[in-house]
């Protein structure tokens, strides 16, 4: 493990709510990190609204897009996506963050600026059919257990050290089969399938860290031990933080902090 003189700083970009389950695990997820794996890192909450802000997650460490959609402000967090994949800060995208970030991937690297979130449109609006790539699942997966195998060598493959898993969902939308090839030609990788088939994590090759999930990690266990994919974007983070891309180091700019008052985000405590 790379060693750091302080702990890296986790944007946990979502509309905080004490009703959403994952949000609840979050600060025993963040402690566990700390006291059972030796991974020091402190997170902060950066609402959809204020992920809009120039520079809101650009000095983070790591970026975890977390559940609870619709957001607030799809904007934010498609900025929040963009942010972390151009600079190369670490990324986690947890359910409506996964389709989150499958959005901005088909928007801004692919070309597809029509591309829609069903989920995200006033009722009674109307789209072409064809630029649908988030839309209602057949069935629901609110508080279902389900079986992925995952592509041989691949990032999800190697962090659960198998080619199954059983994972916990909390979900009624995911991605519809027409746009994915084009993500995928376009560097997208699809790496954790259900038992039909269908797509419920995704990676992008030649970034330090960028992992999407359809199932709530969150949501592993009774959440005193984080999932393997929460422990990797920690020690992702921790990475950037001994060696901060661009030579941009929070120490440079006077000590400020983002749990500084004028920040928009707020610090977790445990």
């Amino acid at each position: 493990m790379t060693t750091t003189t302080r702990p890296a700083r986790i944007a946990l970009v979502g509309d905080h709510s004490p009703s959403v389950r994952s949000h609840q695990r979050v600060p025993g997820l963040l402690a566990a990190l700390r006291e059972r794996h030796g991974l020091p890192v402190d997170g902060y909450w950066i609402a959809s609204q204020d992920a809009e802000l120039p520079g809101a997650v650009d000095r983070f460490d790591a970026v975890w897009l977390l559940p609870g959609s619709p957001y607030r402000s799809e904007a934010g967090a498609l900025a929040a996506v963009r942010t972390a994949r151009e600079q190369g800060i670490p990324f986690l995208a947890t359910c409506g963050g996964f389709q989150h970030a499958l959005l901005e991937f088909a928007r801004d690297v692919c070309g597809l600026t029509g591309a829609r979130h069903t989920e995200n449109e006033a009722e009674g609006a109307t789209g072409a059919e064809d630029d649908v790539l988030i839309a209602p699942l057949a069935c629901s997966l609110v508080g279902h257990e389900g079986r992925l195998s995952t592509v041989p060598g691949s990032l999800a493959e190697r962090l659960l050290g198998s080619r199954e898993t059983v994972e916990r969902f909390h979900c009624s939308y995911g991605p519809v089969a027409g746009l994915l090839p084009l993500l995928e030609a376009g560097g997208l990788r699809f790496t954790a399938h259900d038992t039909e088939g269908s797509p419920r994590v995704a990676e992008l090759p030649g970034h330090p860290f960028f992992l999407g999930t359809l199932f709530q990690p969150e949501l592993a266990g009774d959440g005193s031990v984080p999932h393997p994919y929460i422990r990797a974007l920690a020690e992702a983070a921790l990475t950037r933080a001994a060696h901060p891309a661009g030579g941009v180091d929070p120490a440079d700019s006077g000590g400020k902090s983002p749990s500084d008052e004028e920040s928009p985000a707020w610090a977790v405590h445990s």
